[in-house]
């Protein structure tokens, strides 16, 4: 504090951007270089968090897991750090225009909101610090704030982004706050708190009977009414990335939603984290590109989506259970002459976010299949394995690759063929894709191989879009007309399920009719939100994970080429792997870390832990 002084950093405009750039650099965005394992800002990314919710395999996390990282000791510095600009800032207000000092004020008010979220989203209620603690001024048993309860955290969270939308400007500069971000952030939080009053059924009460996890179900509407609200106030000033939309064409709904991601001037984009070579980098592209792709670190496809989350999509065949349909009246698998042709109908937000066999990928067709079926096509090909099987393939009739280097097949009319497609599926080689398909989502369609590395990637973090905020609403919407809240909320709901999905290229809805469940609001989110971090908290906050993850194998599609009939069929299985996920309902809530708690007594751990 010799060295450089409140009076240095608190009179001049440039002072102020510098502190508020350390505090948006340590947000604790699930972004590129998040991993379950690992918390947020770390380079080394092989355990994705879409291979913990069933949106993917991975090789490298193939069961459920909880964070295991101290999560508490990162925000708890950041909120002190807000707490010091805002009692600070004040002291030197006569240097600034009074709009600007309003807004940084409500900068670092949005800025300990979106720290105190990330709180209590893994730990229910945690103590509430805001002011600045000073020791040795403040006494060692003074600072040992207990916890308080979770709905006063979200109290706080709303207080904190209620003054930040009143005190900032409508407009920001890219990677900072305004205040329609702070209504957007609040939307995300309400219906966070929602959640939690209407489904968590884990409760722990402190001595004076606070409920430190869990809030009373009868502040359910009241939250999903604040979300409702706050996702409203975005409306008009943000709007659905439409700039190469179509209608009617799919090419170009496909290339418009694969677009949204790096378009810097998108109207969508609420919030971003921006990356910049060689100043701040990540390895998105390194970890995930399809393994023909791969750069010189010899890492990729990290994230195989699962054949799960592709069902969920519309546009391709399907059995009357919602599954994907690769087998004709008689039993036998359908024949297609390019792996493509499957999909030859998705809705295009599906080929946008996930690449299917046969796709085209910097230009390049995307090889994914999983061997050589060399018997008898006569009479059509019978199921491989039994339904429901995770046993390996027979080795009779199959030829398949262990990894990348394969021994080329000679086929009938003299001709050779990998035994597996440039991408996998390989029997023994991680780099493959793993499920039988590829993530596309964020991929840099335009880097070359070599720039494939670590550290190298540096496509822009959307953490808030105006996609997130519809959903939101819609949620908020449905669960206030599930609840007998009158109004219009069932037709809000379904208004805006049908702009995401028009959006998307998606079958519309036909009425309020067709909204018959809030399963079909929570598809929505999930086909939308895939890969971005988001749907392990939406898992959570509903408490389906458990039932979801209990003994679950997921599902593959794995396509092989058969040399007789010259064409590709495609088995649907359960991982081969036999990866099991069961999630532990301790994990609804974290673990206070011991370390924290060593220091005061006065924080009461988790159930269970």
């Amino acid at each position: 504090m010799n060295v450089i002084q409140d009076k240095d950093v608190f009179t001049t405009e440039g002072g102020i951007r510098i502190y508020m750039a350390r505090c948006y650099s340590e947000l604790p965005f699930e972004d590129f270089r998040y991993s379950p394992t690992r918390g947020t800002n770390h380079f080394w990314i092989i355990n994705p968090q879409p291979a913990n919710t069933g949106e993917a395999l991975s090789r490298d996390l193939n069961a459920s897991t909880t964070e295991g990282f101290n999560f508490w000791e990162r925000a708890y510095p950041l909120i002190r750090e807000a707490n010091y600009f805002l009692q600070t800032l004040p002291t030197y207000a006569g240097n600034f225009q009074q709009a600007d000092v309003n807004h940084w004020l409500g900068e670092a008010r949005f800025i300990r909101a979106v720290t105190y979220m990330a709180l209590v989203k893994r730990y229910g209620g945690v103590p509430i610090i805001n002011k600045v603690l000073n020791y040795p001024e403040q006494s060692i048993e003074e600072l040992k704030i207990p916890r308080a309860s979770e709905q006063a955290v979200y109290d706080s969270i709303a207080a904190d982004l209620d003054f930040a939308y009143n005190n900032m400007k409508a407009s920001s500069e890219s990677g900072r706050a305004n205040k329609y971000a702070a209504a957007a952030f609040k939307s995300r939080a309400m219906l966070y708190a929602g959640s939690i009053a209407k489904y968590n059924q884990i409760q722990l009460f402190d001595g004076n009977q606070n409920r430190l996890t869990g809030i009373p179900a009868a502040k359910a509407n009241d939250y999903f009414k604040a979300a409702y609200d706050a996702a409203g106030l975005v409306d008009g000033h943000y709007s659905l990335y439409k700039k190469t939309w179509a209608a009617g064409d799919k090419q170009a709904q496909m290339q418009n939603y694969i677009n949204l991601f790096f378009d810097a001037t998108s109207p969508e984009n609420i919030l971003v984290k921006g990356y910049k070579y060689p100043e701040t980098v990540h390895g998105y592209d390194a970890y995930n590109v399809p393994r023909q792709l791969m750069g010189g670190n010899g890492y990729s496809a990290e994230v195989n989506p699962t054949l799960n989350l592709v069902e969920l999509y519309d546009g391709i065949p399907k059995n009357p259970d919602g599954t994907i349909q690769t087998l004709d009246a008689a039993g036998k698998y359908i024949l297609y002459t390019n792996t493509l042709d499957l999909f030859a109908n998705a809705e295009p937000r599906l080929r946008a976010t996930v690449i299917v066999p046969g796709d085209v990928f910097k230009n390049e067709s995307i090889e994914i299949y999983r061997g050589i079926y060399t018997g008898s096509a006569a009479g059509g090909i019978s199921r491989l394995l039994p339904e429901g099987s995770t046993a390996p393939y027979p080795a009779a009739n199959i030829v398949s690759s262990p990894n990348a280097q394969q021994t080329p097949f000679t086929l009938p009319d003299g001709s050779k063929k990998n035994p597996a497609g440039r991408s996998g599926v390989f029997t023994a080689d991680g780099t493959g894709a793993v499920s039988g398909f590829s993530v596309r989502k964020y991929l840099d369609p335009n880097r070359p191989t070599a720039e494939v590395l670590e550290n190298r990637s540096d496509q822009t973090w959307v953490e808030m879009r105006y996609a997130e905020v519809l959903l939101n609403r819609a949620e908020a919407a449905y669960e206030l007309h599930a609840a007998g809240q009158g109004g219009s909320y069932l037709q809000d709901a379904f208004s805006i399920i049908n702009q995401v999905r028009e959006r998307a290229g998606a079958v519309l809805l036909a009425s309020t009719a067709a909204l018959n469940s809030i399963d079909i609001v929570r598809n929505e989110r999930r086909k939308e939100l895939a890969f971005e971090n988001k749907i392990w908290w939406d898992l959570k906050r509903w408490r389906i994970l458990d039932k979801e993850q209990n003994g679950t194998v997921y599902r593959t599609l794995m396509a092989f080429y058969s040399a007789e009939a010259g064409k590709y069929f495609f088995d649907a299985r359960l991982d081969e792997r036999n990866s099991r996920y069961t999630f532990d309902t301790r994990w609804y809530y974290q673990d206070i870390p011991g370390s924290e708690i060593s220091k005061s007594q006065n924080l009461i751990q988790n159930p269970g832990y």
